[in-house]
């Protein structure tokens, strides 16, 4: 019995159903370090994050890192499309003057 009690425990540990994980962290840095105003700061601003954003801590923090990592590869590709672009421009600015050169060789040619 004891065993299963246990593992109904865990289990509801483990898979994110216990509802006050807010206290999780700062219980487990009271048990460790003996800081009680330490733990207590860290129960207060997860609780403030949670209050404010509607997510806890680990997931609002989640969040603005996957932001700020489409962020970079946004910028990535916009750098690479400007780049291909100016290379089309000069690429296009060496056809038009390729074909002018040709137009007056030809026309010097007919010409005589």
């Amino acid at each position: 019995m004891k065993k299963i009690f246990l593992g109904l425990i865990l289990l509801n540990f483990l898979t994110g159903c216990f509802q006050s994980t807010a206290m999780i962290g700062p219980t487990m840095t009271l048990v460790s370090t003996g800081n009680a105003g330490h733990a207590f700061g860290a129960f207060v601003t997860n609780k403030a994050v949670e209050e404010e954003t509607g997510m806890q801590t680990h997931q609002f923090i989640a969040k603005k890192v996957e932001e700020q990592h489409i962020k970079n590869i946004d910028k990535k590709i916009n750098n690479q499309l400007s780049s291909m672009l100016e290379t089309n421009i000069k690429n296009k600015q060496l056809v038009i003057l390729l074909e002018n050169n040709i137009k007056k060789t030809r026309n010097l040619i007919n010409s005589n």
